[in-house]
């Protein structure tokens, strides 16, 4: 059994969203995959943006990377001056973890993490932060094009 599948949502109802979906919900700080075949959804934890950088709406992944190198965005720099203007995919100082899939809505993405301990929480700059045995399973089950529902 997988991570994810080992999670199945309970209280979730997929039936406000088309198969191959993703919801994310900021307040329950989990994702749900609505799945394509065979029904159900399955449910990650994950970090959700901190107060003042959590967003709500529609969009859709329109790339995905495996070992995504990493640059900060101006807000992260302005706050952690310190870092680097780059990172390297596949260091372990590199917050984006071992996969990523970017979202059509500014510079977020669903991603893996180098902090492990931070799932669950709000801790991002508006991104979607998974385990990395999470984020690989669900890169392989959905797309470019995949659309991605955030709410409250």
């Amino acid at each position: 059994m997988s991570a994810g599948e080992a999670r199945q949502a309970q209280g979730f109802d997929p039936s406000k969203y088309s198969a191959g979906t993703i919801v994310i919900s900021n307040s329950e700080r989990a994702l749900y995959l609505v799945k394509r075949w065979g029904g159900g959804v399955v449910r990650y934890r994950v970090a959700v943006g901190k107060t003042g950088k959590r967003w709500v709406g529609r969009t859709e992944i329109v790339g995905k990377y495996v070992e995504p190198d990493w640059s900060p965005p101006a807000a992260v720099k302005r706050d952690h001056p310190h870092l680097p203007n780059f990172i390297a995919g596949g260091t372990k100082a590199n917050p984006m973890g071992t996969r990523a899939m970017k979202l059509g809505r500014g510079q977020y993405a669903i991603h893996g993490t180098n902090r492990p301990n931070s799932i669950g929480t709000y801790a991002s700059y508006g991104c979607i932060r998974m385990r990395n045995e999470d984020i690989a399973e669900l890169y392989r089950e959905v797309g470019v094009g995949t659309t991605v529902v955030v709410v409250p």
